[in-house]
């Protein structure tokens, strides 16, 4: 089982080593439940969301959909090819 903190940190790559930023948030649907992670917050915009610097709800891109997470290895994320941010 993993921690929504052991996210954090983490370089987000893709499966042919596009690095896409660092791991700074973690995006959650909450409902009836146990919350479900939606998308992983990277990247500069992503920090500055971190810190409250910024909204989730202004329209740029600094998410990774959490159905293109392939694995989880070490200290990165490995995300499809041809993810990009949301």
């Amino acid at each position: 089982m993993r921690t929504f903190s052991s996210f954090l940190g983490r370089r987000v790559e893709t499966e042919s080593g596009r690095s896409l930023g660092g791991c700074h948030e973690l995006r959650a649907l909450i409902g009836e439940g146990n919350p479900t992670v939606s998308a992983l917050v990277v990247g500069p915009r992503g920090l500055r969301e971190h810190f409250g610097i910024g909204s989730a709800r202004a329209n740029r891109p600094d998410a990774v959909p959490w159905d293109a997470v392939v694995r989880i290895e070490g200290d990165r994320i490995v995300v499809r090819d041809g993810t990009e941010l949301e």
